[in-house]
């Protein structure tokens, strides 16, 4: 044959098969867009120089694109691989040997590649910069960042992208390989035969998706959600997958067995023909409840971070600011106040809620049956037993609570942060701090000290004994060890002076207030730190932001995603369904019924993977809210209202997508001629 044919034949089939193929080229190239994009963001050195938590956020962005990118790209091809077997058995018939049916394919994918290559290179160029303004936008940045088109970037993604279209290629030759012509001219009838009905499947799937569930739901402590938010995951995909694989065929074949709903003429022609190919369809089905899921999830958390932005900073910082300092004496601690009155007024500012303690910092192991706290210097917070432990004179006590409450020595006041009302511990209860006992006095039902506390995310006590002796006695035997770092030991070994309070005036004021105090308490004092909101915003921005932009960025991928699977998915069908519903239409089916029979069919079959996303959605929300509380955001109200808000918007574009897609499939069915 002249090698020319191959070129035009190659050509003549993209052409031919364009419905098929120009959402594949277009998926490709908008991939590549994505993945240069995310690429070149990180690699730019001034945006990196932001810090190093970004640069961390987006090098694992680029990872999880990458990797779905391969996905998704395999299995939309697999897709097009179908309804192309039976054009390439007829050419095989025709005489073409499968050699030159492999140079074909090879020019066909020579055309894809550089098509969707260079197409998302360009893009990614014209729409880099947009992206990075929203970027910016997003993250607040008040320096300036400059904006890079990285060389490095245009290699690595055509390369990667190259090698990936490469291997997709020889996928698709080795399938033309190991089918006969006859296997090529049914491979788009592939899976006709009725399945069986998979009771063990439908259990089983059924099994894990309760056992999901139930994590979800019964899970308590928020790092212990970190952990089992991952097994209960794992679940409900499994879950998700065998039923649709299994449950959905029980379920067509019960509505089949129900002869009131299954033999009216817009529900028999539908559930007949899905039931036969359910088989080949669940998963693409599953896949499409998958990642709906994905996409509500991780939109839903990323928004609701960032607009609850400042109750994040409030449950963070309870107080607007906080200074606290190692060792120091009373000398010391009034020359912090008075730096602190001086620097407010020249600011303009006015602090208020001043609360000012001593304490000593401990981590514990708790043991609820014996009621003994084992201080230790540090353990790992996966423990369920770890608490923050922290002890407090009963001098201090006194004066920010206003009381005049005395104490023996062998007695202490308890207060639990996370369960204040629901404490295990009992009034006249005996409590053991390491090898020493003492009896509780009073089980504290609220505390103002404990406002000052910086997190909810473990469980934590305070203690209230006679005089700070007490507590030198434990910080020494705790942290005065011969085997601890001098840097530890000098940092932990003495009491810890924390001075807190809120500012008045505006949040300019406010943050030129802190930097200035932050200056000047590391100039005069070695271990003074301060922490504040408006020191800390910059920051958080930063972290919630990329998080915002990054769930935006995986977002549109994991939608593009559904999109084509939804796509492809009626095409597919309505090649499939053309040659039946035609028969149908030739013994007396009206185009009115036709329609009634496509309606039903997406009511019932194709929409169930938007429920069940939702209901997903709807069982993890509990487990999600743990997460968030990790990451300082105890509004459930707020997460609620954008989750519902989410749900909502990704449902109306749900539907325009489906009802474009059932139109393409509606023109397939009635077109005699095709």
């Amino acid at each position: 044959m002249n090698s020319k044919i191959y070129g035009k034949l190659a050509v003549t089939n993209l052409k031919n098969n364009r419905k098929n193929y120009l959402p594949y080229i277009l998926a490709s190239a908008f991939s590549v867009m994505m993945y240069f994009i995310m690429d070149s963001l990180y690699r730019n050195p001034s945006l990196v120089k932001t810090g190093a938590t970004l640069s961390i956020m987006l090098s694992y962005a680029n990872v999880v694109l990458l990797i779905f990118s391969v996905i998704f790209l395999f299995y939309i091809n697999s897709f097009l691989i179908k309804r192309r077997k039976k054009e390439l058995g007829i050419y095989n018939i025709l005489g073409m040997g499968k050699g030159h049916l492999a140079k074909m394919l090879f020019i066909e994918s020579i055309i894809t590649t550089t098509v969707s290559i260079i197409g998302g290179i360009l893009a990614g160029i014209l729409f880099g910069k947009l992206v990075y303004l929203v970027l910016l936008k997003i993250l607040h940045l008040k320096r300036d960042i400059v904006y890079m088109i990285s060389p490095v970037s245009v290699g690595i993604t055509a390369a990667i992208f190259g090698c990936i279209f490469f291997v997709i290629f020889l996928y698709n030759l080795v399938q033309m390989k190991l089918s006969n012509p006859i296997e090529l001219l049914r491979g788009g009838n592939a899976g006709e035969r009725e399945p069986k009905t998979k009771w063990l499947m439908t259990i089983i799937g059924s099994v894990c998706l309760a056992g999901g569930y139930y994590i979800s739901l019964t899970t308590k402590e928020p790092l212990q959600a970190i952990g089992q938010f991952f097994v209960a995951v794992l679940l409900v995909v499994a879950g998700t997958y065998a039923l649709f694989m299994a449950g959905s065929i029980t379920l067509l074949k019960l509505l089949r067995k129900k002869k009131s709903y299954y033999y009216k003429t817009r529900h028999f022609t539908a559930i007949s023909g899905m039931i036969y190919r359910m088989k080949q369809n669940a998963v693409g089905l599953a896949n499409i409840c998958i990642l709906s899921t994905m996409v509500l999830v991780m939109v839903s958390i990323t928004i609701s971070l960032y607009a609850g932005m400042n109750d994040v900073l409030v449950t963070r910082f309870p107080s607007e600011a906080q200074i606290t300092n190692q060792g120091i004496n009373q000398n010391e601690e009034r020359q912090i106040g008075e730096l602190v009155a001086s620097i407010t007024k020249e600011n303009h500012t006015n602090p208020t809620s001043q609360i000012r303690f001593h304490e000593g910092n401990f981590t514990a192991l708790y043991n609820d049956k014996t009621k003994n706290f084992n201080m230790t210097t540090a353990q790992s917070y996966g423990d369920t037993n770890i608490v923050e432990f922290v002890m407090i004179p009963l001098s201090d006590y006194n004066k920010t609570e206003g009381k005049a409450v005395k104490l023996a020595d062998n007695e202490v006041l308890i207060y639990h942060r996370k369960n204040k009302n629901k404490s295990s511990i009992k009034n006249e209860e005996t409590v053991h701090l390491n090898n020493d006992s003492y009896k509780v006095a009073a089980n504290l039902d609220s505390m103002r000290i404990a406002k000052a506390d910086a997190t909810n995310s473990v469980d934590g006590w305070y203690v209230i004994v006679k005089d700070t002796n007490i507590i030198k006695k434990y910080l020494k035997a705790v942290y005065g060890k011969d085997d601890m770092e001098d840097s530890v030991e000098d940092y932990h070994e003495f009491m810890q002076y924390v001075y807190s309070f809120n500012l008045d005036g505006s949040r300019t004021n406010r943050e030129r207030t802190e930097q200035i105090l932050q200056e000047q308490l590391q100039a005069k004092f070695k271990s003074a730190f301060i922490e504040g909101r408006e020191l800390s915003r910059e920051n958080f921005y930063n972290f919630y932001g990329g998080f915002l932009f990054i769930g935006i960025f995986l977002g549109i991928i994991f939608l593009m995603a559904t999109v084509l699977i939804i796509y492809y998915k009626q095409i597919s069908e309505g090649y499939d369904d053309r040659e039946r519903y035609q028969i149908m239409q030739k013994v007396g089916m009206s185009k009115k019924e036709v329609r009634q029979s496509i309606r039903s069919q997406v009511l019932l079959v194709f929409f169930l993977p938007l429920i069940m996303a939702v209901i997903h959605l709807a069982f993890a929300f509990k487990i999600i809210t743990k997460l968030l509380s990790v990451l300082n955001l105890t509004n459930i109200s707020l997460f609620f209202m954008y989750t519902v808000g989410t749900v909502a918007v990704f449902a109306v574009i749900y539907a325009i997508i489906y009802s474009i897609t059932a139109r393409e499939y509606y023109k397939i069915i009635i077109c005699r001629g095709e």
